[in-house]
C-alpha cells in the first residue's frame, strides 16, 4: 500500500497514526463510542493520554468498552455519558451536563451515525439520518462551542472538531439542489454531505473570528462496523464477501486519530480527510453557498424544536 504526504496510508491503524504522541492533559468527546470506529477511537486517545468522555446511546454497551479498554489500559481516564443523537432534548441534556461538570474540552469527534433501509423518523419528526448523523452533531457543536474557547484561551492549545463523513457524499450534483435543497438532505447520503458542509461552514466562522479551533471532516474508509440498524440475510452474505476489501475498526479509526492529536494537522482546517491524508471532496460539499443554507436551515430547525 502506497504512502501519501503524511506518511501514512489506507492500511495505517489508529495506533500507528499516533505513535510517539503525547496527549496527556487534552479532554475529547466521541460521540458513538460503544462500538466500531468509535470505540477504537476511544481506545486509542486514551491509549495516548487523552481523557475520554464516550458520549453514547446505549448506556450498558458504553461502560462494557469502559471496562475492556480500562482492563488492557489501565491508566486509561474514561467517562461514560448518555446521549441519543436523534433526540434534540438529549443532546441539550448531554451538553447541560456536561458545562455543568466544569471540564475542559479540546477534541469533539461527531462520529456516530446511523442508517436505516427504510424510511424512518426521529422522536422530533425529523427524518432520522439527518436528525442523528447531522443535525444533533450541529446542535451539540453549537452548545458545546464557548466551552471549547475557554479551553483554548485556558490552555493556550489548539481545538480540533472533527466531523465523521462518508465517500456516498459524491453521489450528489449541483444540479440536484435545484429544485429543492431542504428535500435533498433527507437521506443517509444528504447526511454525509452535511457533516462535510457543516464543518467546512464551522472553520470559516472560527477563522473569520480569530478562534484557534480547527474544524474538519474525515472518511474512514469502508469499514466493516455496525451501522445498519437492520440486515437482511442478503446484506449478510455481501457483508462476509466483502470483507476481505475493508478496513477493519483498527484501521478505520486511524484518520480520526490523526486529525485529532497527530501534530501534523495543527493549524488545518476546513479539509476533507481520507486514509490520514487530505482528501478531495466533491463539488458540492465545497460550496460555500451550499454550505450557508444548510447552516441556515439546520438552525431554523434546532429552534423550532
Amino acid at each position: 500500500m502506497t504512502t501519501r504526504p503524511s506518511g501514512f496510508s489506507a492500511r495505517s491503524t489508529a495506533e500507528q497514526v499516533t505513535q510517539g504522541v503525547d496527549a496527556t492533559g487534552l479532554t475529547a468527546i466521541v460521540t458513538g463510542a460503544s462500538n466500531g470506529i468509535g470505540e477504537q477511537t476511544a481506545r486509542v486517545l486514551a491509549l495516548r493520554g487523552v481523557h475520554v468522555i464516550m458520549a453514547v446511546r446505549n448506556m450498558d454497551a458504553g461502560r462494557a468498552v469502559k471496562e475492556k479498554i480500562v482492563k488492557k489500559i489501565p491508566t486509561a481516564k474514561i467517562d461514560v455519558m448518555e446521549i441519543d443523537l436523534s433526540s434534540l432534548a438529549s443532546v441539550r441534556k448531554f451538553a447541560s451536563e456536561y458545562i455543568s461538570l466544569g471540564l475542559p474540552l479540546n477534541i469533539l469527534i461527531n462520529n456516530a451515525g446511523v442508517l436505516t433501509l427504510t424510511s424512518m423518523v426521529s422522536k422530533d419528526n425529523i427524518e432520522l439520518h439527518f436528525a442523528t448523523n447531522h443535525l444533533g452533531h450541529f446542535l451539540l457543536t453549537s452548545l458545546l462551542l464557548e466551552t471549547m474557547k475557554k479551553t483554548v484561551e485556558e490552555s493556550k492549545r489548539e481545538g480540533r472538531i472533527i466531523n465523521v463523513t462518508s465517500s456516498v457524499h459524491h453521489l450528489f450534483k449541483e444540479k440536484d439542489f435545484q429544485n429543492n435543497s431542504n428535500k435533498i438532505w433527507m437521506s443517509y447520503q444528504g447526511s454525509k454531505l452535511a457533516n462535510i458542509l457543516h464543518a467546512n461552514g464551522l472553520a470559516k466562522r472560527l477563522k473569520e473570528d480569530g478562534i484557534k479551533i480547527t474544524a474538519n471532516s474525515v472518511h474512514p474508509g469502508l469499514v466493516q462496523t455496525n451501522i445498519l440498524l437492520k440486515k437482511s440475510f442478503v446484506q449478510g452474505i455481501l457483508a462476509i464477501l466483502s470483507k476481505p476489501f475493508l478496513k477493519n475498526a483498527h484501521q478505520g479509526a486511524a484518520t480520526t486519530c490523526y486529525v485529532a492529536i497527530n501534530e501534523q494537522v495543527k493549524g488545518i482546517s476546513g479539509q476533507y480527510f481520507e486514509d490520514c491524508n487530505i482528501g478531495k471532496a466533491s463539488l458540492c460539499a465545497s460550496n460555500y453557498e451550499l454550505a450557508q443554507k444548510l447552516w441556515d436551515y439546520s438552525f431554523s430547525l434546532i429552534h423550532s424544536n
